[in-house]
This record gives structure tokens, sequence and C-alpha cells, in this order.
């Protein structure tokens, strides 16, 4: 059997999900794009050696930041993880936060159209060149709706909507919405809703929590140790320390930028999650405990 646990960042699900898995019989997989990443634990809010002692956690620490890491690389894994897990008589678990893994776990991958080798070869080309600035500019005029959701570094998904449209005449924010279309969600899932204020101080504390743990050092023993990949690095506070550490931020305007990202990236994800059929909505506040938190999302799926 399979449940899906869901949430904004700093929700409260790693607390949730342990006692959750209890009741479920449960390994826990991880549902995060950034959880894959060795090393990269202050900043991702990985969940603790002791927190993964008392629950089984996969899909955690596949990779390090310097390689790139897919979509269909992570489904693959977590067929595997489910077929290993499922053969012990166990369920499955999903956490996390990430809508494209949530997606394509029910759905299947979005895989797109086919694109000529030798355009991503020439616009591959035109990135190592140091034409990035040109291409964003195509992308603006191409994909407007895609280009404004881009971080400025993000090569990876500058060069997949350049190439899309240049190969089919259509915007890959057009196929995408295809695919994304919110299809009823068919087996248990439950997401933690936060009141938006409450949401926004969370978010301020548990990024100076992260800075008094050592993000920085651990930014800086990354950079020393290999260093970030193009998809490591857009990951919010990371991204805002390597602009302190790389091109002089100060540090405390970096801090803000890392928590005003954040609390627009609890925004979207929210608001996807709020509009996807089938997904139990479950009112998050300080007095309410994990405990009884899971013990209400328990009491719905094993009814």
């Amino acid at each position: 059997m399979r449940y899906f646990l869901l949430g904004p960042t700093a929700s409260g699900k790693t607390e949730v999900s342990l006692e959750l898995a209890k009741s479920l019989n449960a390994e826990i997989l991880s549902m995060d794009s950034m959880l894959v990443y060795r090393g990269m634990d202050i900043g991702t809010a990985k969940p603790s050696m002791v927190e993964r002692g008392k629950v089984p956690h996969h899909l955690i620490d596949l990779v390090s930041p310097d390689e790139d890491f897919s979509v269909s690389k992570y489904i693959k894994e977590a067929q595997k993880i489910e077929l290993s897990v499922t053969s012990k008589g166990k369920s499955v678990l999903y956490v996390g936060g990430t809508g494209l893994y949530f997606k394509s776990l029910l759905f299947g991958l979005f895989e797109g159209p086919p694109i000529p080798a030798e355009l991503r070869a020439e616009l591959e080309g035109r990135i190592e060149n140091g034409e990035r600035g040109a291409l964003r500019n195509e992308l603006q005029h191409a994909d407007p709706d895609l280009f404004h959701k881009l971080h400025e570094n993000d090569d990876k998904r500058l060069l997949r909507g350049l190439e899309t449209y240049l190969a089919t005449g259509r915007p890959l924010s057009d196929w995408q919405a295809q695919w994304q279309g919110h299809r009823p969600v068919e087996e248990p899932a439950a997401a933690l809703i936060w009141d938006r204020a409450e949401a926004h101080r969370r978010v301020e504390g548990r990024f100076q929590a992260m800075m008094g743990e050592g993000l920085l050092e651990e930014t800086e023993n990354i950079l020393a140790t290999g260093g970030f990949g193009r998809s490591a690095r857009q990951a919010i506070g990371y991204r805002q320390v390597l602009e302190h550490l790389e091109e002089g931020l100060p540090l405390e305007e970096a801090s803000r930028k890392a928590i005003s990202a954040t609390r627009r990236l609890i925004r979207r994800q929210t608001t996807w999650i709020r509009n996807f059929p089938g997904v139990q909505l479950i009112p998050m506040n300080e007095e309410t405990t994990p405990q009884e938190i899971a013990k209400q999302i328990a009491a719905t799926w094993l009814s």
C-alpha cells in the first residue's frame, strides 16, 4: 500500500511522518528533490540519523551535489525501493513537497516532445560560449510563462524551454499544461497546511536556526569537495549563501533573500496542493502535536 504525506517547506512533515509511519507499518520514502544530495543536510532540513533510526528512510543521499539528478532517475529508484519495502509486508509512505515527483509517481513522467540532438548540442555550445543572457532574452519572447519562473542560473530549464520551442514551435509551458491538469488523486494523500502568517514566522525562525547550526560552513565544505552542480545550486538557502561566498553579497542580505525565496516557494506549493482534488488538507497550528496530526490522518486512511 502507498500513502503520501505532502506539505510546503517548513510545514512539519518530518515529525508527523515518523508518527504516521508507525501507525501504517510503513517505511518512509523521501519525495524531496534536494534530499537526494549527500552533504546537503542542514539547508535541506534532512531527517537526522536519530530520526532515520526510528523509521527506515529511503531516497536520501543518493548522489553528490556536483551531480545532476533527474525526475526519471528518481522514479526508477523509487520503484525499486517500493518493491523492496512491500516485499517485506510493509507499506510505503512518501513524504515531501516536490510536486513534480508526486505527480510523476501518480501519473507517470512528462517526457515532452523529442528534441534533435544537433539542436541541443548547439544550445549547449552557446551556453558554454557565454551567451546565457542572449538565450534568456530569446526564452522571454518564446515562453514568458516559463521565463518568469526561472532562476537566472537555471541553465537546465533554460535550455529545455528553448529547445522545445525551437523544435516544435510551441512553448514548453503549453506542453506541460496538458500534463499538469489536476486529475483526482485516488491513493491516500494528505497535506499539512499552515496559516500564511504563521508559515512566514516559522520560515524565518527555521532559517536562522540553520545558520546557527552551520549552513555557511556546510556550503563551504561542499565547495571544497567537489562543489555544486546546476541542480543542487538552485536549492534555496544554499543559493543565497553561494551568492555571499562567490559574489560578495553581505551575509545578512543573503539571509533575507533566502527567507523571502522560501516564503514565495511556500505560497506556490500551497496553491498547487489546494488545487489538487483528492488530497486531504490538514490545518496546522502550534497547539496541535505531531502525534495528534498523525492519529487524525491514520484514522482517515485506515477506516
